[in-house]
């Protein structure tokens, strides 16, 4: 199995996340006492975003560059981002290593593929939302990306960076990200992306009237494959 590289730390309540899903992945791959092989680098995510907010993110990137050198430097032959958001900087991390980057949006729009889609609604953060950066890979790969309105969208962004990243999850910040998909579906939404890895600490397919694609378990997922192919 190759050596895994994580990005982790933004926040690393998703990054708890990647580790579990990428060692169970692999135990359901080779059963038995078998995990993943991997190796992680945990920012600090108050500086990163901090600097998200001040748009900073040339200075976002050396620091998330720096991560993945380190990690190339620790045996790491593949790497993944652990977060949608950062993959704004994604090409200057890629360009830092000679490992290949795994990137979030394309395990993602493979799986909405795969699943006969083609018009989903985008979750996440305002910046992933927003920007072209995620939307426009995942109008690349063939699909028509619908976001919720404004004042929609800041309910998801507070949600996400005062409930979620501090590991709060809240009965009625539930009901309101419900509500919002349910939008999303009654304006031609056939599938909902989870586009912010902590999210999937929410929500789930129960909460959806239309399949739900979590990202974190996706890339986990892709990665797995990645590690475990010839």
């Amino acid at each position: 199995m190759k050596t895994i590289g994580l990005i982790g730390g933004m926040s690393w309540e998703s990054t708890a996340e990647y580790y579990r899903l990428l060692n169970e992945f692999t135990r359901e791959r080779l059963g038995g006492l078998h995990s993943a092989r991997c190796v992680l680098y945990s920012v600090d995510f108050a500086e990163i975003e901090q600097m998200q907010v001040q748009g900073r993110w040339a200075e976002a990137a050396e620091i998330l560059a720096g991560a993945a050198r380190s990690l190339e430097a620790a045996g790491a032959e593949l790497m993944l981002i652990c977060t949608n958001t950062m993959h704004k900087v994604a090409d200057a991390v890629e360009a830092a290593v000679s490992i290949p980057l795994l990137h979030l949006a394309d395990a993602t729009a493979d799986a909405v593929r795969a699943s006969g889609l083609s018009r989903v609604g985008l979750l996440g953060t305002a910046f992933t939302m927003e920007q072209d950066f995620y939307r426009g890979r995942l109008e690349a790969g063939g699909l028509h990306v619908s976001i919720p309105d404004s004042e929609q969208r800041t309910v998801v962004h507070r949600i996400i960076y005062d409930e979620l990243c501090l590991g709060v999850v809240k009965d009625e910040s539930r009901d309101a990200y419900r509500k919002v998909m349910e939008d999303l579906v009654a304006t031609g939404a056939e599938g909902i992306i989870l586009g912010c890895t902590e999210i999937e600490l929410l929500i789930g397919p129960a909460d959806s009237p239309v399949p739900v694609f979590p990202t974190a378990r996706l890339h986990a997922a892709a990665a797995v494959d990645t590690a475990l192919s010839d």
